[in-house]
């Protein structure tokens, strides 16, 4: 990158080591904006709380399509509890590796709304109703969406989202088969109870989500058919199961009781062998904790990264794993005010500052 110098001020100064070191406020307003655009967004709002200059490149047009070519964001994970407090939310910053509070003002739906799905820079919401709310937590950027009936809602058994810079699709999967056989039910955290995996595999959009018996159902919504996948454990295993999609592919996570102690495994479906295949397992000294708790476990992923909530009346943790490299650690406990927050389940998302829910 060639820098042009001006005559009204030098762009470098010298170190006392001999070295040039520039100054980035002598940048004209377009390369300070594309230098900004690579910054980590906690440290851009870190530098911008300190310089009014920096601030401004916030509402700018430039600024935002200069954001919208880095190609991705480390994840930041929207984290829900029990009780959701959307006035106060609390993020972890995969990045910097902390917890965070949301100070700035960004506007959330009322409360009987809850997540249920996300995308790029984008979170949904969901009421009792059926309507929805998406929302840009780094922004505030906003957008009330009315429910798919104006009348009767048909039950709904999986919703999922795709967005990117240019385009956003919303998808709600309405139950309406009849003879529903099965011979137990999943009991679903309320913001995952509609948890589903939108996807596009070989120029295709896939719809994958877990049925109430806990097996994996694919829906292709370009060719229109779904597809239910082989059981992992027979059907009256207790078990505790998760999808999660990382890099673009499907796993199914799930923590399992067996000899006095307990595992967690990732699986993934296997076309050459018409097989689930395992890919990753957390150790044995960290899964043996969770035995006889009967935890429920929720995932979220991104890239190749997987963030893993496991509750129950006796244990919360949180779980990174690197599936590539199949690394587990266990994150710290939240401590906000003085207070342990104690989390169900995350939903990552990209801290875009360029997300727009418009």
């Amino acid at each position: 990158m060639e820098v042009v110098r001006t005559h009204k001020r030098k762009l470098s100064e010298i170190d006392e080591d001999g070295s040039t070191r520039f100054q980035l406020n002598e940048l004209n307003q377009d390369l300070l904006e594309r230098v900004l655009s690579w910054l980590p967004t906690s440290s851009f709002f870190r530098l911008s709380s300190v310089c009014k200059k920096w601030r401004s490149v916030a509402n700018s047009a430039t600024f935002k399509r200069a954001c919208s070519r880095v190609p991705s964001r480390d994840p930041w994970f929207f984290m829900v509890e029990s009780q959701p407090n959307l006035a106060k939310p609390i993020i972890f910053d995969s990045t910097e590796g902390n917890w965070k509070k949301i100070n700035h003002p960004p506007m959330f739906p009322p409360a009987d709304f809850i997540p249920v799905a996300s995308s790029s820079g984008l979170i949904c919401f969901r009421s009792a109703d059926g309507g929805f709310f998406l929302t840009n937590p780094v922004t505030g950027s906003c957008r009330q969406l009315p429910p798919p009936f104006a009348d009767s809602q048909p039950p709904v058994r999986a919703i999922g989202m795709i967005s990117n810079a240019q385009t956003l699709k919303l998808v709600t999967y309405f139950l309406s088969k009849c003879g529903n056989v099965v011979s137990t039910d999943i009991q679903r955290s309320p913001p995952k109870q509609y948890s589903s995996l939108l996807t596009i595999k070989n120029g295709e959009e896939i719809l994958y989500f877990l049925s109430s018996s806990g097996t994996v159902v694919t829906c292709n919504l370009t060719r229109k058919f779904f597809f239910e996948y082989p059981r992992l454990l027979p059907v009256f295993s207790e078990y505790s199961i998760d999808l999660v999609e990382c890099g673009g592919e499907i796993y199914v996570v799930l923590l399992s009781e067996f000899l006095e102690s307990a595992g967690l495994r990732v699986w993934t479906w296997d076309d050459s062998i018409q097989s689930w295949r395992q890919i990753a397992a957390m150790p044995p000294a960290m899964s043996h904790k969770f035995y006889g708790k009967k935890v429920d476990i929720n995932c979220s992923g991104a890239g190749q990264r997987m963030f893993v909530c496991v509750n129950s009346a006796e244990v919360c943790s949180y779980v990174m794993c690197d599936l590539g490299a199949n690394e587990w650690v266990e994150l710290p406990e939240c401590c906000n005010d003085g207070e342990v927050k104690e989390f169900v389940c995350a939903f990552s998302f990209e801290p875009r500052i360029e997300a727009s829910a418009w």
